[in-house]
């Protein structure tokens, strides 16, 4: 589990609804989080899957981490991998790539 800046962030990434599977689909679910972009977003309920991005906490006040979108790419191409066409190791799909914890990375 990732802790956010604050309990009210953890309470809202962590929000798990009884009735909507999908979290677009619920109207109680307010942020999104993806953890291998690290990137935080107010859920936009307009049935689709958009986000806004969000800089800093809308309950604290803290700023929030940089997103790590561009690297993320940068880090496959490295690899050789294209993300539209490959698959995509699974240490990319969550934060562990973040953290250095890559296993065995083998590259195309």
């Amino acid at each position: 589990m990732i802790e956010h800046c604050c309990d009210a962030m953890n309470r809202q990434v962590d929000w798990r609804c009884e009735v909507h599977a999908d979290v677009f689909e619920c109207p109680d679910a307010l942020v999104r989080f993806v953890p291998k972009f690290q990137e935080y977003g107010l859920i936009v309920h307009d049935g689709g899957t958009a986000k806004i991005g969000i800089d800093y906490c809308p309950w604290c006040g803290a700023r929030l981490p940089a997103s790590q979108r561009d690297r993320w790419f940068d880090e496959l191409e490295a690899r050789g991998i294209d993300p539209w066409e490959d698959e995509v190791p699974p240490e990319f799909e969550d934060g562990r790539w973040l953290r250095g914890d890559l296993g065995t990375v083998t590259e195309r």
